[in-house]
């Protein structure tokens, strides 16, 4: 299981907005500066964040992003679901890319296991807790 370059670069941006929840927009180039993100690819992801009701926008001299909710209320699990549309990707767990031998599995309880417990974890923990 692996986390991509979206995800922890998109958690960290969040991370950093959460940090500055209440003093206005934020702009890109700022947290590029603070989290060392090159603002071209946080520029790329931002849409998705946007989207998923997490950032808004405000355009203008003092524009930027913020969150859209307190920092206690966005969970980690929110941020990457934003990102990459599921917490964890594990073929096991998902009816979609199912294999054919799903039902008669030996392993298929392991990786419901993680599955289970990376999503508890990442739900359980808010943008609050990581600053």
């Amino acid at each position: 299981m692996q986390f991509s370059a979206k995800e922890y670069y998109g958690l960290r941006a969040m991370a950093e907005w959460a940090r500055r929840y209440g003093d206005g927009p934020v702009s890109v180039a700022e947290v590029a500066e603070v989290q060392a993100l090159s603002p071209a690819y946080l520029e790329q992801i931002i849409p998705s964040l946007r989207e998923s009701g997490l950032l808004e926008s405000t355009r203008g001299a003092h524009g930027g992003y913020a969150l859209t909710r307190p920092p206690k209320e966005i969970s980690v699990a929110d941020v990457i679901r934003a990102l990459e549309g599921a917490v964890v990707h594990l073929r096991c767990t998902e009816e979609a890319d199912a294999c054919e031998r799903m039902e008669q599995c030996a392993t298929r309880t392991v990786w419901e296991r993680v599955y289970n417990l990376v999503t508890q974890t990442l739900q359980g923990m808010t943008l609050a807790d990581l600053v």
